[in-house]
């Protein structure tokens, strides 16, 4: 089963869905509700999406705290839907520390991908779990805040609330 449930949140409303493994989809403003359920059609089937928010009151309670400024890192369980290639991007998207940020080419390198950074970068565009996995924390090689699915100005907010942006 997958349990969605959505909040309102600092930065909008925030659609969000779990499973028995953990969450699977976080969905940030500008990406709709049609956008939400799209994604979840995709990879279940109807008959196993639920409305839940008691199963989802952990993460929105994590997500409620890191917007206040009170967690720096998530605790929850989560569940990788994607191509290998994708959930190796996201698991190395993981471990940019709260605070820093990195390039496009710097995850490349760090993945030792012969895929280059434009592959990388797909990869962190399709992140379904933003803001819990990192993708915010990473920049254009010149520092530019480019490619990030809620624009460009939440990319900022995140940024500038965990310290690493000093605009």
């Amino acid at each position: 089963m997958v349990y969605c449930t959505s909040f309102e949140s600092k930065i909008g409303l925030i659609y969000v869905a779990s499973t028995e493994k953990g969450v699977c989809k976080v969905s940030v403003p500008r990406q709709t509700k049609r956008d939400f359920f799209r994604w979840l059609r995709e990879n279940f089937d109807d008959s196993e999406v639920a409305d839940n928010k008691s199963r989802n009151r952990e993460v929105i309670d994590q997500l409620a705290r890191y917007f206040n400024g009170k967690l720096a890192k998530f605790a929850v369980s989560i569940d990788l839907i994607g191509t290998p290639f994708q959930v190796r991007v996201w698991r190395e998207l993981g471990k940019i520390p709260y605070g820093t940020t990195i390039s496009y080419k710097q995850l490349a390198k760090r993945l030792g991908t012969s895929r280059g950074f434009q592959a990388v970068g797909r990869a962190n565009a399709a992140n379904p779990v933003s803001i819990i996995v990192p993708c915010h924390r990473v920049l254009g090689t010149d520092g530019s805040l480019v490619g990030y699915a809620s624009g460009v100005k939440t990319k900022e907010f995140l940024l500038k609330l965990e310290g690493a942006l000093m605009i």
